[in-house]
């Protein structure tokens, strides 16, 4: 009975000290982020040069001109911020080319229906396909009607249920509707609001499965075409794609830093992706992310702020279908032993609306420290730390041990705009990414600077 006294006495003592080392963090940082969020708050500029980048650019899509172009002139704005150790790292992306496309729908009655070609798609016959189309639900409704599919255009008319849920009909879409015999698949664009908008993004082939072209619709016209196959109309689509996949193409991750004053070799990232898919302009997925994480450190340098550890900036390429820059970035890193000495990679890849606070994924102790410097945020009502987060292009390090954590922000829009032509400036709002500048600006420069490191558990 001692014994287990002794021992819940140990772990009150060890949860009071954790606590009171985390308390000290935000206790001493406390002047140093309200400069840094005042900082954020006044600025102007940064949010005409992310403008600049999209009116001046356009898309960025890999294996592009205009993401080449888009990553030079970074580099070179980066050099004349005075950053440090700037420099593009070489990343070999997919190439894949849309080229022209169009759907039509024939009978009953003849109407264009806006479309988008899914990134990885192969294209149709020059003369393109017509055929009848078979409208199904889901993967489920589809097995149920197979026999119905053969020689058909599959539709799948899903309404959105979360991202995660609803995705999953333009990943595997085509691989199902060949299953089952179809020549071509079309999808319900993936988001919860429309204004004949169609939505492209990833979908994939199985090697043992004949390839099929593979499409969004707008959900109006998705819905329409349900309407119609429930009265008992028949329904035909002629379907025309240029699509085609190119070999791989050169680009680059773009990094920069503030060298830390006195363990440089310890680094905080914090991150964006820069390419976007080959619609709108991509402000909001992600060249919002990006430019905040970019001003993050021009804030810090700005003030004056030298954290003991280096904090860099990683504007990671191809997340939007093929995560080679992520994963390069991880290969390198671990090729030089540099894993252990990552104490924290931070991403924005859910658009830079007004900021909550941040999902964390780490260890307890790591995220009992973290909860207590989001406290920091309270000014700008960014304080909220809750369990899991991280991104995409910080996954291949989290996988590996090294805490993530990913800026969250109100996105009841977000899907409204994701991966559309509408994805451009308008949509954001100055102030709402002056305050996600100030936040990923907080939690860099404390977690760069504070004494104790973030515990972290790698994995080997």
């Amino acid at each position: 009975m001692k014994s287990v006294r002794l021992f819940l006495m140990t772990l009150i003592i060890a949860a009071f000290t954790m606590n009171a080392q985390a308390q000290k963090v935000s206790k001493e940082y406390k002047k140093t982020a309200n400069s840094i969020i005042q900082e954020a708050l006044k600025d102007t500029a940064t949010f005409e040069r992310l403008t600049y980048l999209g009116d001046r650019f356009g898309h960025r899509f890999s294996g592009s001109q205009s993401l080449e172009d888009a990553i030079d002139w970074i580099i070179e704005e980066m050099k004349s911020d005075g950053l440090e150790n700037v420099r593009g790292q070489d990343v070999m992306v997919p190439h894949w080319v849309r080229g022209d496309e169009s759907a039509t729908m024939i009978s009953p009655r003849k109407q264009s229906l806006p479309m988008l070609g899914l990134g990885g798609s192969i294209g149709t016959p020059a003369e393109g396909i017509t055929a009848e189309v078979l409208v199904v639900r889901d993967f489920e409704e589809l097995q149920k009607r197979a026999d119905e599919a053969k020689g058909k255009i599959v539709l799948f008319n899903l309404p959105f249920q979360g991202y995660g849920n609803t995705v999953q009909i333009r990943t595997q879409g085509a691989i199902e509707a060949s299953k089952a015999g179809a020549v071509a698949s079309l999808i319900r664009s993936v988001g919860d609001f429309s204004m004949k908008t169609a939505h492209t993004g990833m979908m994939r082939y199985a090697d043992d499965v004949r390839k099929i072209p593979h499409a969004a619709i707008t959900s109006e016209d998705a819905e329409m075409i349900h309407r119609i196959s429930e009265r008992g109309e028949k329904i035909e689509v002629h379907l025309y794609m240029e699509a085609r996949t190119l070999p791989d193409a050169q680009s680059r991750n773009v990094i920069a830093e503030i060298r830390g004053t006195e363990e440089p070799e310890e680094v905080v990232v914090l991150g964006g992706h820069i390419d976007s898919w080959d619609v709108g302009t991509g402000m909001m997925d992600d060249g919002g992310g990006c430019v905040a994480s970019w001003e993050a450190l021009n804030i810090i340098k700005r003030l004056g702020l030298k954290p003991r550890r280096t904090i860099r900036v990683v504007l990671w390429t191809n997340e939007e279908n093929g995560l080679r820059g992520g994963v390069t970035y991880k290969d390198s890193v671990a090729k030089t032993n540099n894993l252990e000495n990552h104490i924290l990679a931070m991403e924005s890849d859910g658009g830079v609306f007004k900021p909550r606070g941040f999902g964390f994924g780490g260890n307890d102790e790591a995220y009992e420290i973290m909860k207590d410097i989001s406290s920091l945020l309270k000014p700008i009502d960014a304080d909220l730390m809750r369990r899991g987060g991280g991104g995409a292009d910080i996954s291949p390090l989290m996988r590996l041990g090294v805490p993530g954590m990913g800026l969250l922000v109100e996105g009841e829009k977000y899907f409204w705009y994701h991966h559309t032509d509408a994805d451009t400036i308008d949509k954001l709002d100055r102030d709402e990414f002056n305050q996600c500048t100030a936040a990923m600006a907080v939690m860099a420069f404390v977690v760069a600077d504070m004494e104790q490191d973030l515990p972290k558990d790698l994995k080997e």
